[in-house]
């Protein structure tokens, strides 16, 4: 292929995205900054780049402990709307966060094999909390997107930090889980042998193992498939990042899926800051939905950020086992989230 039929081809993808009701939105809007915090690892590089594609961002701020002024140099050079700046170090931190109207978070390490939910924990634990402590400080009125894991606990941290600095605000509060959409729709789309660009499946819970919960009975468009498909389907939903770490043997885990996934849903933040009406995605926040303080449901989306926590809808008899099977887990997690703020 020449660099003019590449470069055509690329004009042509990104037009497509932009004039998508499901790509990025196609109206600039107002001024918004957006900042990365990790810019500079294996999801935040791609996040970035994404991220620059996206119109309504004016001023992309990439942050990292080291090596964002390069990536920033790089990204700068794509000939769309924001301006990027790189921030390195904990001493530019503050000026990487003031006014902006996103945050995004994917700092931390990613999972390895061999390395439980413990271990992964704490490590990136500490990490959360300091970030969000200055956020609270810099840009309390930011939506957060949070997506270190392990997000079950990580989005808990976030809250407790917010509450302990007075400046907590739940509907700014968002852990990622749009990957794990993501992956139900391209499953489902295959086992169904239908157009991915028209699938959608609502994904409840959490965002690790069991805690993952597909609801493949409300899937559209629908298609008539086996319990033993549907049962496969979830398994494989829920195993999906095992997937990815197996398949790279262990030097990398789901980077550029979880990139585009974050980049979906700071998109319709974005959109809903903006707003656009009827912006709907599944997120993990805090809720009524369940008994539990926080949980993973379809929000609808608005100039506040979270406007209202949608139902869960009706569930197959599969899926209310699921539901019952993951709330040890998920509660377990969300409560070591908040000890962990108040014992560090």
């Amino acid at each position: 292929m020449t660099a003019a039929i590449l470069r055509s081809a690329l004009r042509r993808s990104a037009a497509a995205s932009y004039s998508s009701s499901r790509g990025f939105a196609s109206s600039p809007g107002q001024q918004r900054k957006v900042a990365i915090l990790g810019a500079a690892g294996g999801i935040g590089q791609p996040l970035s780049l994404l991220m620059k594609l996206n119109p309504m961002v004016s001023l992309l701020s990439l942050y990292d402990i080291a090596g964002t002024p390069g990536v920033a140099a790089d990204v700068s050079h794509i000939n769309t709307r924001s301006e990027v700046k790189g921030y390195a170090g904990e001493d530019q931190l503050g000026q990487a966060l003031e006014g902006s109207d996103v945050v995004i978070i994917p700092a931390g390490v990613p999972r390895k094999p061999g390395m439980t939910r413990d271990d992964l924990f704490k490590i990136n634990a500490g990490i959360v909390k300091s970030l969000c402590e200055a956020i609270s400080k810099y840009c309390p009125n930011a939506l957060v997107n949070m997506i270190s894991n392990p997000v079950n606990s990580t989005v808990p941290i976030a809250a407790e930090v917010f509450k302990m600095k007075g400046v907590y605000d739940e509907r700014r509060l968002f852990g990622v889980t749009t990957l794990d959409v993501v992956r139900a729709k391209t499953f489902y789309a295959g086992k169904a042998n239908v157009n991915v660009a028209d699938v959608n499946v609502p994904v409840i819970g959490g965002h690790a193992g069991i805690t993952i919960l597909p609801l493949f009975s409300q899937a559209t468009p629908s298609a008539n498939l086996s319990a033993e498909e549907i049962t496969a389907l979830t398994k494989r939903t829920q195993d999906g990042g095992t997937e990815v770490v197996e398949a790279k043997a262990g030097k990398g885990s789901a980077t550029l899926s979880m990139a585009y996934a974050g980049a979906i849903f700071a998109d319709a933040c974005l959109k809903g800051l903006n707003g656009v009406p009827d912006v709907v995605e599944c997120s993990f926040v805090q809720s009524t939905v369940t008994e539990l303080p926080f949980f993973a449901s379809k929000v609808r989306l608005g100039k506040n950020g979270v406007e209202e926590v949608l139902g869960l809808g009706p569930m197959t008899d599969f899926e209310k086992q699921g539901l019952e099977a993951l709330k040890p887990e998920l509660k377990s997690s969300i409560e070591k989230g908040i000890a962990f703020a108040h014992a560090n």
